[in-house]
């Protein structure tokens, strides 16, 4: 195992695997990465498996069945995507085991179409949790204002979930509302608070992305030297929101009956611009109890030559604060830069499970 991803594992950060198919999980693949490049979960979405199902044969048998069968497309969805999250949370038991129920992590999403609809995203949660029947299972919901009762109810019933989409600070703070608010209805409904794990997904790529197309339009000289810099510093400042809830009564009276942490994740840890360190996302976000969850591409990078130099978030609040004052300062909007990309976010999951349908759907006729 890389001495670099020893170093990142050893500072309390979980590498996860933004990733799966059928034909990693077939051949081995998965497996290799828990033994050499430390990986302890796996997270998914459409256009992932959407990928995996246009690549090799490996999906064939299964296919075929269902168009002998006469499945509809969305229940073949369903069947096909379940499989692969099976199989992986089995390969990754053991992680959970070790763990104690921490790690060892598999993420599923709910319909994307769903995310307004506070009841339809309740159902799917509640349908994919039966179908996968795996303890290590999460179910991905995302951030939306319709979302977040639904987080609440999920967690109230004892399911695990992996909230995701989530781009600013206030509705990360309402994120951590509606997990405590899931957290207490299970306990008065005397379910075992420490059998229910929570990771919130902070999209971290994205945000420097929309920043920085917006410093360019400006113009002005100083916004140079602001670009690259939002994104890491709306995540540091989303891991103090975190303690500031850690340090709660609220959180503390249910700590004390049993829950954990619902720990922030850093998702889109992916650099888009190729003028940044390819593992910036990786090196500027470290800090102990926090998951990253990773490309293969940029797993392999922080693996070879990613910086880990200690914790960089905790003593860097007061430089975070300072460059979101300098970019209000120089004209951006932060609400209006989280707003569009939360409605760019379900927009593209949307696209992405169209996609899905799609491809399997072409899959399908042709078995």
């Amino acid at each position: 195992m890389s001495e670099i991803l020893k170093s990142l594992s050893g500072h309390g950060v979980s590498i996860w695997l933004d990733d799966i198919s059928r034909e990693r999980l077939r051949s081995g693949d998965l497996q290799s990465l828990i033994r050499d490049k430390g990986v302890v979960g796996v997270t998914s979405n459409p256009t992932i498996f959407a990928s995996a199902l246009s690549k090799g044969d490996a999906y064939a048998t299964q296919l075929h069945d269902l168009a002998v069968r006469g499945v509809e497309v969305e229940e073949a969805v369903r069947a096909i995507t379940t499989y692969d999250i099976r199989w992986a949370a089995d390969v990754l038991r053991p992680v959970y085991d070790a763990t104690g129920g921490v790690d060892g992590r598999v993420s599923i999403e709910v319909d994307p179409r769903l995310a307004r609809s506070t009841d339809k995203t309740i159902a799917e949660a509640r349908a994919l949790w039966w179908m996968v029947d795996r303890p290590n299972l999460f179910i991905k919901i995302p951030a939306t204002v319709e979302g977040l009762p639904a987080i609440a109810q999920a967690i109230g019933e004892g399911i695990s979930v992996n909230v995701t989409l989530i781009f600013s600070l206030e509705r990360y703070r309402a994120v951590m509302d509606a997990w405590l608010t899931g957290l207490e209805q299970a306990k008065a409904a005397g379910l075992d608070l420490a059998g229910i794990e929570s990771v919130a997904s902070f999209f971290v790529s994205r945000v420097d992305t929309e920043i920085d197309k917006r410093l360019q339009a400006t113009g002005a000289p100083e916004a140079e030297a602001l670009k690259g810099k939002a994104a890491i510093a709306n995540a540091r400042l989303a891991f103090a929101a975190f303690e500031e809830v850690m340090n709660s009564p609220r959180w503390q009276a249910l700590q004390a009956a049993g829950a954990r942490p619902q720990r922030p994740l850093w998702a889109s840890t992916g650099t888009k611009d190729p003028s940044y360190p390819d593992t910036l996302y990786v090196d500027e976000l470290v800090t102990a109890g926090t998951v990253n969850t990773l490309p293969e591409k940029t797993l392999d990078a922080a693996a070879d030559h990613g910086r880990i130099t200690g914790d960089t978030i905790r003593p860097f609040y007061e430089q975070a604060w300072n460059t979101m004052a300098a970019l209000k300062e120089a004209g951006i909007d932060y609400d209006d830069v989280v707003r569009t990309l939360e409605d760019e976010g379900v927009e593209k999951f949307e696209a992405s499970w169209n996609e899905l349908l799609a491809t399997v759907t072409a899959e399908l006729r042709k078995a």
